[in-house]
């Protein structure tokens, strides 16, 4: 069954599987034993700091001790590969990064797992731009002046990323093209990692997850140019968007969602959508992400997270066409 039909299925039942539950014993039951969320990133970086709020939520919500489990790796694909392959009880949980389900498959060409075939999206968590951040040492306060620095000091910049093929490195690639600059790519292990060699200023550049970079702005250590959103955001509305700085089409944003296997039985699968749906519509919830920067989606339908998938698979399908990327 494919991924859209498999979601529309899901959505048809959900409803009626959670009303099921209050009288099914089996589902009643559900859960029993702590429930593990696994991150396919290293520890600190945004893909983590979702799961764990989100892993917050679900074990006040559903009164059963849960947790985070850090397995990087491959951008993700080692994690999510562990969880296809894995029991489909509803005791698995992904923590995707959006690259996960939308870039990877066009990335390699032997995928170790199928974001259609093998997982269910149960909530997309948020979504948000990239900042333009950049080392005090550089001496650029606005994207132009970046850019000439760039082109006068051509092969000294460097700029990281959560790894090889994820939306923060293929920003920084879709970046060069349309500056017309060179930048030597430095991949990591994980947002965390990037961003503590960013501030020590082991490379110069990095567009990181908004509410991942936004501390390190506020403290001073970084300085941000511009932001990857069609608009100025709230938090620094004296940074400039990279449409307005002169980059019409430069539109990016990442987003985190909740999967679980795909053959997850239906009325466990709604018990957990059914929770999250509570997380995403939860003030406390909102506001504890808002604090740090991360914009809180509301409760999508099966459809409407399908839809939603695609048209990030079709924005991204262009840049890595034009960029020939390739992690085979």
């Amino acid at each position: 069954m494919g991924g859209y039909l498999k979601q529309a299925l899901f959505g048809c039942l959900a409803g009626l599987a959670f009303l099921l539950a209050a009288t099914h014993g089996d589902a009643a039951e559900f859960p029993t034993r702590p429930i593990r969320l696994v991150v396919p990133y290293a520890a600190g970086g945004p893909t983590d700091v979702v799961g764990r709020m989100v892993a917050d939520y679900l074990a006040r919500d559903l009164k059963q001790a849960t947790f985070v489990e850090n397995k990087g790796g491959a951008q993700g694909a080692i994690g999510a590969e562990a969880v296809a392959r894995g029991d489909a009880d509803g005791y698995t949980l992904l923590v995707v990064s959006g690259s996960m389900f939308t870039l990877n498959p066009m990335l390699y060409k032997k995928l170790a797992y199928d974001p259609d075939r093998d997982f269910l999206t149960l909530a997309i968590v948020t979504e948000d731009p990239l900042l333009m951040e950049v080392h005090p040492s550089v001496p650029a306060k606005s994207v132009a002046e970046f850019v000439a620095y760039a082109k006068q000091n051509p092969g000294k910049l460097s700029f990281s990323s959560a790894g090889t093929g994820g939306v923060i490195h293929l920003a920084g690639e879709m970046f060069k093209q349309m500056a017309g600059i060179e930048m030597t790519h430095v991949p990591y292990k994980g947002a965390g990692p990037a961003m503590v060699d960013l501030i020590a200023g082991n490379v110069q550049v990095m567009f990181d997850s908004f509410g991942t970079a936004l501390p390190a702005v506020k403290a001073g250590s970084l300085r941000a140019l511009a932001v990857s959103s069609a608009e100025r955001r709230a938090e620094l509305p004296d940074v400039p968007t990279i449409v307005e700085s002169g980059y019409p089409d430069y539109l990016v944003s990442v987003w985190f969602s909740i999967a679980v296997p795909a053959k997850v039985p239906e009325n466990v699968a709604a018990i957990l959508k059914a929770s999250l749906d509570r997380a995403l519509n939860d003030e406390s919830f909102r506001a504890s992400l808002g604090k740090i920067g991360y914009s809180v989606k509301r409760p999508q339908s099966a459809a409407e997270i399908t839809k939603f998938i695609e048209d990030d698979r079709a924005r991204w399908s262009e840049v890595v066409k034009a960029r020939n990327i390739s992690l085979d």
